[in-house]
């Protein structure tokens, strides 16, 4: 008998089982606790859909309406099916943390899919076969895993997080979807978080879709409305107050009254369909998210614009415009500060070295609370960076200290220098015996996405910790600190002296959006020939995150420290004289036992 007619939400209600492991509500799947994923599921069971995209914030359930797909096609409509990760390490994490799980728990899909440690299974972490299918996981980075097997359904996940190009073969979807041609019912789902605005894949889609937008009924009034960041209202300083406020008539929800709304809810279309499906969907709509939650880490991310993109990304579900392209070098020289030595706010130091074929340039940049940062120093060391005497004046650099005026005494705390250049050799030879000192060698290495600091390898011929610096991600990082305006969490400040040139140096890059084979790509390109203060600032930056230090805690703690000997109770001097105090230790005679028994 063929199975019951069933959609996508109606068979996880009936049969899926949600695994302690991988959810907050481990048992039985109940698809109107979060109403909103009703619609999405309902639309990829659509036969006349062939595309769905999500493009959502995080804690909306996606990633379950992936594996809620998934099964209904093990156990209602067997067909192959591809599960494309950004990289195969995630579609490994994705199979054995998800995927095996659900299929654990599930009783319906456990007795489908053989134990792949069962002999002569023929299934492995990455391909699991069942009667009238399969199932394979494959990261984007992998073209020979995107190149092979007729596949009806594909499931794209994090989009936005997918390389330009799988290898030399192209855009990593395209490849995918080329696999379903053969089929006349196929399913394209692309899910993610967006990212950059003019490079987010899934903002394209999205936009190249009927838009769907979820409208919530008013409580008090009935008017139905998206919900918005904009109608979120809380006392200053207060997140505990949070609320959302009717847009029609004002009336205030609580968690719960919203909760309550959203169950009420319905998809609503903004555009013409044609043959895609797309549903967008942010944070407020989640029911696991309260609104406190959400007001504080928007307070805590508000003042940081790297914070704020990424809680724009994943909370709101929209993608991040920059405000410019670049950075106003004559803006920056304003900014010019007298400090005397050292500024009182600088808690700790680090230092970025770019090694050129006539000299070393580094910078020393103090960091504050907040990760507020004032550049110390920046000189230029003439010489061959082949000749010892060079890397020597260095050494004496980095061994400089400062008077601070509460912490004492206050030295480089790490410094990282770059060993991509012609001197790399000379790099290694340096930092070998220093890493001790935290000085440690770096490579850069482009491309958006990566961490600003990896993990060190040791594969080089001196053996030493060498780490890799996403210095894409950095110059975001730093360019988006050089637009802050006023003092406070990632402010950047610079002394009297500082000649302009150094200005034209940090500036001296812009991001651009560029078409590659097809796909859009944000590339970092110089608008002027030096750019070694940017590199040091990156390089500084790189130390900081290598130290993984929580500044604000750091300097709460050195601060408690020095207050704590600044307020120790001195001891009156006397007239009377010292008598030392006995040992309570044995003296241990010379000789051992011979010359104690003489």
């Amino acid at each position: 008998m063929p199975p019951p007619d069933l959609t996508i939400s109606e068979w996880a209600d009936e049969y899926r089982r949600l695994s302690p492991e991988a959810s907050a509500e481990p048992g039985r799947w109940d698809t109107s606790r979060a109403e909103y994923q009703r619609g999405m599921m309902e639309a990829v069971s659509d036969a006349g859909i062939e595309q769905v995209v999500f493009m959502t914030s995080s804690q909306i359930g996606k990633t379950e309406i992936i594996n809620n797909i998934v099964g209904y096609h093990i156990q209602q409509d067997p067909s192959p099916m591809l599960v494309v990760q950004p990289t195969l390490e995630m579609a490994k994490s994705w199979s054995q943390e998800r995927l095996a799980p659900m299929i654990r728990d599930t009783p319906v899909l456990t007795d489908l899919i053989a134990d792949p440690r069962a002999r002569d299974s023929g299934n492995t972490v990455l391909h699991k076969m069942f009667i009238g299918g399969h199932i394979t996981a494959c990261g984007a980075n992998s073209p020979a895993s995107l190149a092979s097997r007729p596949i009806r359904v594909v499931l794209c996940d994090e989009v936005d997080r997918y390389p330009p190009s799988a290898g030399s073969e192209g855009d990593p979807i395209a490849l995918a979807k080329r696999r379903s041609t053969t089929f006349w019912n196929k399913k394209i789902i692309l899910v993610s978080t967006p990212t950059n605005k003019g490079a987010s894949r899934i903002e394209a889609a999205f936009e190249e879709s009927d838009q769907r937008h979820y409208y919530v009924p008013c409580p008090d009034c009935g008017h139905e409305q998206t919900l918005k960041w904009s109608n979120v209202q809380w006392q200053e300083k207060k997140p505990d107050t949070a609320v959302y406020a009717c847009e029609e008539c004002g009336s205030a929800w609580d968690d719960p009254k919203r909760y309550r709304a959203i169950k009420k809810g319905k998809w609503v279309a903004h555009a013409e369909f044609t043959g895609t499906a797309g549903f967008h969907l942010n944070g407020i709509y989640s029911p696991w998210v309260p609104l406190a939650d959400a007001v504080q880490d928007f307070l805590t991310a508000k003042r940081d614009p790297m914070r704020l993109r990424t809680w724009i990304n994943t909370f709101l579900g929209e993608s991040w415009e920059e405000e410019g392209e670049g950075v106003d070098d004559l803006d920056l020289s304003l900014r010019k500060e007298d400090w005397g030595e050292i500024p009182e706010e600088v808690v700790l130091i680090t230092a970025g070295i770019d090694v050129q074929d006539d000299r070393l340039e580094f910078e020393l940049v103090g960091w504050a609370d907040g990760e507020e940062s004032y550049s110390l120093d920046y000189e230029t060391l003439y010489g061959d960076p082949s000749n010892p005497e060079t890397w020597n004046r260095l050494d004496a650099a980095l061994a400089k200290t400062w008077n601070h005026p509460v912490m004492g005494e206050l030295g480089i705390r790490a410094s990282c220098i770059d060993s991509g250049g012609h001197h790399t050799q000379a790099v290694y030879n340096y930092v070998k015996t220093r890493e001790g000192r935290r000085i440690w060698a770096i490579k850069g290495v482009g491309g958006e996405g990566r961490p600003i600091v990896g993990r060190p390898a040791k594969n080089n011929t001196q053996k030493v910790n060498l780490f890799p610096v996403g210095v894409d991600t950095a110059k975001e990082l730093v360019y988006a600190r050089l637009k802050i305006k006023e003092e406070g969490p990632g402010y950047c400040h610079f002394p009297m002296g500082r000649e302009d040139e150094y200005f034209r140096q940090l500036t001296a890059e812009r991001q651009v959006t560029r078409y590659t084979k097809g796909y859009q790509k944000r590339e970092w390109v110089k608008r002027r020939a030096r750019n070694e203060a940017l590199d040091c600032r990156v390089y500084a930056t790189a130390a900081l995150a290598i130290l993984n230090v929580n500044v604000n805690r750091f300097s709460e703690k050195m601060r408690d420290k020095m207050r704590t000997n600044i307020e120790k109770p001195v001891e009156e001097p006397t007239n009377q004289p010292v008598v030392p105090r006995p040992s309570r230790r044995p003296v241990r005679q010379q000789g051992g036992f011979v010359n104690s028994w003489r």
